[in-house]
Parts: structure tokens; sequence; C-alpha cells
């Protein structure tokens, strides 16, 4: 069955998009060159047939061998438990944004389930593994960003301490996130904010950016800007 469906991800491969994907990803990605939506089509029509043997049996392969498993395991008939099983044994395998962010956008059982997810999510919050912890932020901005978790997120993101830049970079996108959709909330935040210095003014180029935040906020986030700091070589005073 998993060469069957290798064979599919081969005929719906394209060379140009594979090309333009692999500007995007680390170099030693290994992709067909299969858009989202048809993926998505694929592991829909699995997720209806004997999803769980074809879980056991898939290859990693390429890319999109991953992100197809990751991507049936959003879309399977199952029951909450049995999918954060799956969950676990899948978050390992993330090696890269792309398969971190569509798996996570996959997840919609989140929605109905957030207390049990939450908790689910801690630890890997706390990993020092960059895509751990990117998992987790991912899956906060997409389901968890509310009047009634917001203090919960902006919690976490300010124990964040990973040094990985995708993780970085996925806190200071659940910050932006959190602004638009809590701005007051999230600004007193930022005004004591212990995120490190890059993560910080990382989030705020974020919030700037985005067309869904007014000219006189964007006034105030530039305000909140950290200034980078100088390191004096030489001795000097």
């Amino acid at each position: 069955m998993e060469n069957e469906v290798y064979d599919q991800l081969l005929s719906l491969a394209e060379v140009k998009y594979r090309a333009f994907s692999a500007r995007l990803l680390p170099e030693d990605t290994i992709l067909l060159g299969v858009r989202l939506p048809k993926l998505r089509k694929l592991a829909g029509r699995l997720a209806k047939e004997n999803w769980q043997a074809y879980l056991e049996r898939a290859q990693d392969r390429c890319m999109e061998e991953i992100m197809l498993q990751g991507m049936i395991i959003g879309a399977a008939k199952c029951d909450v438990e049995q999918r954060l099983t799956h969950i676990k044994a899948f978050v390992p395998k993330i090696s890269n944004w792309s398969v971190c962010d569509s798996f996570c956008a996959g997840l919609k059982f989140t929605s109905k389930n957030k207390d049990v997810v939450w908790d689910f999510l801690l630890p890997y919050h706390k990993s020092t593994a960059e895509y751990d912890v990117r998992f987790s932020l991912v899956m906060m901005l997409q389901y968890y960003i509310d009047e009634v978790y917001i203090d919960r997120v902006l919690k976490r993101i300010d124990e964040f301490c990973c040094a990985g830049y995708y993780a970085k970079m996925a806190a200071a996108w659940a910050l932006s996130v959190c602004y638009i959709k809590e701005p007051e909330i999230t600004r007193n935040y930022l005004l004591q904010s212990r995120l490190d210095d890059y993560t910080y003014n990382k989030a705020l180029q974020k919030i700037l950016e985005s067309y869904r935040v007014a000219g006189d906020r964007k006034n105030e986030i530039r305000a909140l800007k950290r200034p980078a700091k100088i390191s004096l070589v030489g001795g000097g005073k």
C-alpha cells in the first residue's frame, strides 16, 4: 500500500513547484513537489480507508510522505487518546517549518478538546528541541488565542527560551497574533516581557507588517522596540 501511495505522490508532483519550494526549505530536504491541496485531498481519501495500517508501514522517503502521515492523523476518525498517541509518534518526524505548520493546521479536533490538548502540548513547549517548541507554539497560535486562553498563551511565550531560529520565529508569530486578537492585554504584556531581544523585536516587526493593525497602534508598537545592543571590541569604555 505504501508503495502505491508513493507512486500517486510521484504522479502529483510538479517540477516547477518543487524548485520553488526547495528555495524555502533546508538544503537537505528531499521533496517531490506536490502542492498542499493535493496532499490534503489524498490524505482525506486515505483517512477513510485502512489508515492505521498505512501509518504503521509508511516510509519517510520524502517530505510529502511525512506530510501525508501528519495530514492523515488530523483527518482520521478516532477518539482523542488514539489521535494523541499518533501525534506523539509523529512529532519527532518534524524537521522543517513546512511539515510542522501543515501538521498543526490539520489538527482541528483541538478546537473541541482544548483542555486535553493544552496539557498534552506543555512538555513540548518546555523541550530544548527546536521543532518540539515550534509545534507547541504553532498549535497555540492556531487554536488558543482567545479571551479564555490568552493569559496562558502569553505566559508560555514569556517562558520561551529555545535557541532555535524556527522556534524563535514561531514565538514572534504567536505574539503578533496575540496582539492582533487581544491588543490591550498583549500590549500590557509587551511592557514587561522577559523575551530575548531578538524574538521580542521580531514580534513587533510582525505586528507592524499586519494590515489588521491600525496606524495609531503601529506607532505605539514602534515606540516599544528595544535598541540593538552594541558590543565593544578592544576594551573600549
